[in-house]
């Protein structure tokens, strides 16, 4: 065991793991953060998405030893009240049917209008094309992420 110390949701803590603990059982089992969820445990899905230093990664394969400094972001921590753009436009199009993979749609969604604001449809379906929903709601995610790019413009 190490102690680590990270930086989530713009609060530090320390947490006292093995090095190959990855992030997603931090979050989860020892800050309560369960909003990030674990699915195929094999960074294959994107249920578990959250940010590090902005960029989108999957959690639940990433060993907490190698997170460094590095600012995480998870859905808990994405806006203060649910009001980020990609939030607002996920509700409007009410996209989630069982929910279980919106909180990483949401956040690889918000990561990708972060670098491009304005995306065609095509680059939309790219981006998120590696975030897997057993409940097939691709079209509402592609509407909404399209709707979130006209509240950021």
């Amino acid at each position: 065991m190490a102690n680590y110390k990270i930086q989530v949701n713009n609060k530090n803590y320390e947490v006292d793991v093995d090095s190959d603990t990855p992030l997603l059982w931090v979050l989860r089992d020892n800050l309560g953060l369960v909003g990030t969820k674990y699915s195929c445990g094999i960074s294959q899905c994107g249920a578990c998405t959250v940010h590090l230093n902005d960029a989108a990664v999957r959690s639940c394969g990433l060993p907490i030893a190698s997170v460094g400094d590095a600012k995480i972001t998870t859905i808990e921590g994405l806006s203060d009240s649910g009001d980020h753009p990609v939030q607002q436009a996920w509700k409007e199009v009410d996209v989630a049917q069982c929910g279980y993979c919106q909180a990483g749609q949401i956040m690889t969604a918000a990561a990708m209008l972060k670098n491009n604001p304005s995306p065609t449809e095509e680059e939309v379906i790219e981006g998120m094309n590696a975030n897997l929903c057993r409940c097939g709601t691709y079209h509402r995610i592609k509407e909404a992420v399209l709707l979130a790019s006209s509240k950021i413009k």
